[in-house]
């Protein structure tokens, strides 16, 4: 019997998920772990496998559309097997018409009475694969296409880059979803698009899409033209793929592999990703590759202009230039719009009061030093920091908290999201359970996580779920400064630099080791002294850090 697959929830936060993009289509044989469909989440893009043997018979979700959790997405049963008692009174016209499953008769049913109802053409009668703006981010409205990686008459493969599309998250790759060539490409480098618009189609070299572009970008009118749209069918194409079939730089099967960021870097730097060795997975350049690269090329110049150094002695005048002002205005990326509103959401929502303490680091010190001759992993002065906050959380549950506009929950469980800047922004990977890890666990975790934080590598539950954020720039040499509380928590510690200051010993004067710390609170949910208690605790396990060992 034919089994439905929902759309599963992949979060906890999860209430729909949206198709990125279709690995199977109706037709083709599947068994467990075989990946099905990428599904974009309200956290990250995660892979849904399939769970059954069988045939793929009804896909009923297209690329790009939202579905909620629980919702039939698909069917999968035995080939020619009758699914429609399955999916119940699901309207047809809710999944797009190249993935429902295959009948014998209708491509031989489908002229005459489609004509009257449906757009002149539609994508299923020319075998074309039309490709929309995907919703790529649950915040995503449009997408700007940074770059088109093949050209109108270029032969594509179904997981072949078509174009690199910025959201208001990242800069991500939109394939071609199917095998065969390019025939349309609606929207410029540098232009956006709205999610669902059509920006491409894919389908046999030479077939003639005119009409479907017109049927797609005016559906009303080219439903009431349906006949003469039908009988002009055959006009020849404005853009006839053969003419314009020439290879781009890269392209085919040749097409340099390279992550968006890296082909962006590139781009900056003026480097030629040709000469760049790879080393991502399949030899894709990363954008570590860039930044490493070195011409070999450089050095004969370099000699020559130092051989040449002698001869080169008098040095010009100085002739002072007169000043010119200007200015360059620079578009905003996507992620950096988002990130501009999510924190003016909570910098003007939540009612921050801040909070700051010197903590004497000496002890500190000295026992970090120790407990690094013994660690099977380095441990870091934040990883102190991050375990100090932790045991402290346990004793002032109330700063473990989030404002819920009609209560305020107290969390059970200490989550600790540590601030990664990234080249993108900002993201914050989660250590969990923190209060209950030694301090060489958190400080393998924390590294774990930082790496994949940089490389883009990081799961849902791997940046979801904290319950207080802490942010440190002590290693930009930084004193002190305030942070932006991280929602849903009540509070973030801002972490500054370790430095020297001389103090009154005794009699006399010596040096000590301080750091600042501020912590910045949400008044809704935290009061004064709940904030001050909270930081005395902390500063008691920092400056005697064995009392965090029992």
């Amino acid at each position: 019997m034919a089994e439905v697959i929902k759309m599963p929830r992949m979060s906890d936060t999860m209430t729909e998920g949206v198709i990125v993009e279709w690995h199977k289509k109706v037709g083709d044989k599947v068994k467990p772990g075989d990946l099905l469909a990428e599904v974009e989440t309200d956290k990250a893009t995660m892979e849904l496998e399939s769970y059954q043997d069988g045939t793929i018979l009804y896909i009923g979700v297209d690329k790009g559309k939202s579905v909620k959790v629980d919702d039939l997405i698909a069917v999968i049963g035995k080939p020619g097997e009758d699914y429609k008692a399955v999916i119940g009174d699901a309207p047809a016209s809710n999944a797009p018409a190249a993935t429902q499953a295959p009948q014998a008769a209708a491509p031989t049913q489908a002229p005459a009475p489609a004509a009257a109802q449906a757009p002149s053409v539609t994508p299923e009668q020319l075998g074309v694969t039309v490709i929309r703006m995907p919703l790529l981010s649950d915040t995503m409205t449009e997408g700007k296409i940074v770059q088109w990686n093949k050209k109108v008459g270029d032969k594509v493969k179904s997981d072949d880059s078509l174009a690199d599309v910025e959201t208001d998250k990242a800069t991500m790759e939109v394939v071609g979803y199917a095998d065969g060539t390019l025939l349309y490409a609606g929207v410029p480098a540098g232009e956006a698009a709205k999610v669902n618009d059509v920006i491409a189609i894919v389908g046999k070299a030479g077939t003639d899409v005119s009409g479907l572009v017109q049927s797609l970008k005016n559906p009303q009118t080219a439903a009431a033209n349906a006949q003469p749209a039908a009988a002009s069918s055959n006009v020849a194409a404005p853009v006839e793929a053969p003419q314009q079939n020439f290879e781009a730089p890269g392209g085919g099967n040749g097409r340099i592999k390279a992550s968006p960021l890296a082909k962006r870097l590139a781009a900056d730097k003026g480097v030629d990703l040709k000469l760049v060795q790879g080393s991502g997975d399949g030899g894709r350049i990363v954008k570590k590759d860039v930044d490493n690269f070195v011409p070999a090329a450089r050095t004969a110049p370099a000699a020559a202009s130092t051989a040449a150094s002698p001869a080169a002695k008098p040095v010009q005048p100085f002739v002072a230039a007169p000043g010119t002002e200007g200015y360059t205005d620079h578009s905003l990326s996507q992620i950096r719009k988002t990130i501009a509103r999510r924190l003016s959401e909570s910098k003007f929502s939540a009612p921050h009061f801040y909070l700051t303490m010197e903590i004497n680091m000496d002890n500190a010190i000295a026992s970090r030093t120790q407990m690094n001759e013994v660690s099977p992993v380095k441990i870091s002065f934040n990883d102190m920091v991050v375990k100090a906050a932790a045991m402290a959380l346990r004793q002032h549950p109330a700063v473990n908290s989030s404002w819920m506009n009609d209560s305020i929950r107290q969390w059970h469980h200490i989550h600790i999201g540590i601030a990664v800047a990234i080249d993108e922004g900002l993201i914050v990977p989660v250590v969990r359970f923190a209060d209950q890890k030694s301090l060489s666990q958190i400080a393998a975790e924390s590294k774990e996580l930082s790496g994949k934080a940089r490389n883009k590598k990081l799961q849902p539950n791997e940046f979801s779920g904290n319950t207080f954020t802490i942010s440190n720039l002590g290693m930009m040499d930084i004193d002190e400064f305030t942070a932006i509380i991280n929602p849903p928590d009540s509070a973030i510690m801002a972490v500054g630099r370790i430095k020297e200051v001389v103090v009154k010993k005794g009699d006399g004067f010596g040096v000590t080791n301080v750091m600042k710390i501020t912590l910045s609170c949400d008044h809704r949910s935290v009061d004064g002294a709940v904030g001050s208690a909270f930081l005395q605790t902390f500063k008691k396990y920092l400056e005697n850090p064995v009392t965090m060992l029992v």
